[in-house]
């Protein structure tokens, strides 16, 4: 992890090396290096990787459209519940939804219809009961990020995709910098109850 924060410093300072003498310092590029260096030393963007996976692994990421349209269905809806009950759990993550679209129509066109559909996605997980600021519906992919490649209507393409994007910076737990504690702990509402365990174990023992 060292050797990596050092190599992309070391890139940003032959980039900053580039100038000209005498040129003013870009502050940004040095204010950006020192913010990555110290999310790669403290664990926060290894963790937020972590949880991005953990989070595609246990609910599926993506809902699909029907032709020209950001309505959520029946199947829709059902994955978003899903997600909504993965994400309450974790209160401290934030959370980006990726408008596509299909490459029926124009580029802007469907620029406009991805951000519908991930506004219309974040707008339904919301009513779920999760915080509207941790979630971001971003500006649109449009038809520029296809699964399937082709010109025609093609339903996989037309999605919303919801990502982890990082961590609440006012919330206690990562204020502390407890990211362990954010990646490991246990579902608190699926959790089995040991009694429950000890209860089944008996009652099988009992029976045979």
């Amino acid at each position: 992890m060292i050797r990596y924060a050092a190599l992309f410093g070391l890139s940003l300072t032959v980039a900053a090396c580039s100038n000209e003498a005498g040129e003013p310092l870009d502050r940004a590029v040095f204010g950006n290096a020192t913010t990555s260096n110290a999310a790669v030393m403290a664990g926060e963007r290894d963790f937020a990787i972590q949880l991005a996976t953990r989070f595609a692994e246990d609910v599926p990421t993506t809902i699909n459209f029907a032709f020209d349209s950001a309505q959520l269905d029946a199947e829709a809806r059902a994955i978003l519940d899903q997600q909504a009950h993965w994400i309450r759990q974790f209160p401290e993550v934030r959370f980006r939804v990726y408008g596509h679209t299909d490459a029926v129509g124009s580029n802007s066109y469907n620029k406009t219809l991805g951000l519908r559909r991930a506004r219309a996605a974040v707008s339904y997980l919301v009513s779920r009961g999760i915080s509207r600021s941790r979630l971001q519906a971003v500006v649109s992919f449009g038809e520029t990020q296809p699964l399937i490649p082709t010109s025609d209507r093609e339903r996989r393409n037309r999605r919303t995709v919801t990502e982890v994007s990082g961590f609440l910076k006012r919330h206690p737990t990562v204020l502390d910098g407890k990211y362990a504690q954010i990646i490991y702990r246990e579902y608190v509402e699926s959790a089995v109850p040991r009694t429950t365990l000890t209860s089944e174990r008996s009652l099988r023992t009992a029976l045979e």
